[in-house]
């Protein structure tokens, strides 16, 4: 088994979708990124490509590559899954924080881990995610920011967990 270490951090800006944990969540501002911006789904995609010792999203997805404007983060998390199970691992579990002021996201928590389950195709209780405020401080609570912390753990594919 490993471990594997995932963060992310995307501005806030008005004029743009709100995506996290592949779910569309109504706010008036989204995350600012290359791809859909989606910091959950980095942060998890990193600590799985951690684990397996593969660098991080970034020399996987070139923030630079004018073909992957917009894509959807649940498929950059599909072709990394792909790859890391090529390889003979599997996820065996995630942990996930999420801090943002606003909007509230207890709600949406559920689908976020149905959408993450479906892709890796693990089970929706293999997967932990909560959501924090920064009680008024920093990028976060100035709701400037949106900020994302995983743990992943995978396992050699013939490994029960």
């Amino acid at each position: 088994m490993r471990i594997g270490i995932g963060y992310d951090i995307h501005r806030l800006s008005e004029g743009r979708d709100l995506t996290l944990g592949g779910v569309r969540i109504p706010h008036y501002k989204g995350l600012v990124g290359h791809s859909d911006g989606d910091v959950l789904l980095h942060a998890i995609a990193d600590s799985m490509l951690g684990a397996a010792g593969l660098g991080d999203i970034g020399s996987h997805f070139s923030p630079s590559d004018p073909q992957l404007e917009g894509i959807s983060s649940l498929l950059i998390l599909e072709q990394i899954n792909t790859l890391i199970t090529g390889l003979g691992w599997r996820v065996s579990n995630l942990d996930a924080t999420i801090v943002a002021e606003k909007p509230k996201l207890a709600e949406y928590i559920p689908l976020m881990k149905e959408e993450i389950a479906g892709t890796l195709k693990i089970a929706i209780d293999s997967i932990g995610i909560k959501a924090k405020t920064n009680e008024g401080l920093g990028a976060e609570g100035s709701e400037e920011a949106i900020t994302a912390y995983v743990v992943a753990l995978i396992v050699l594919s013939t490994s029960s967990s």
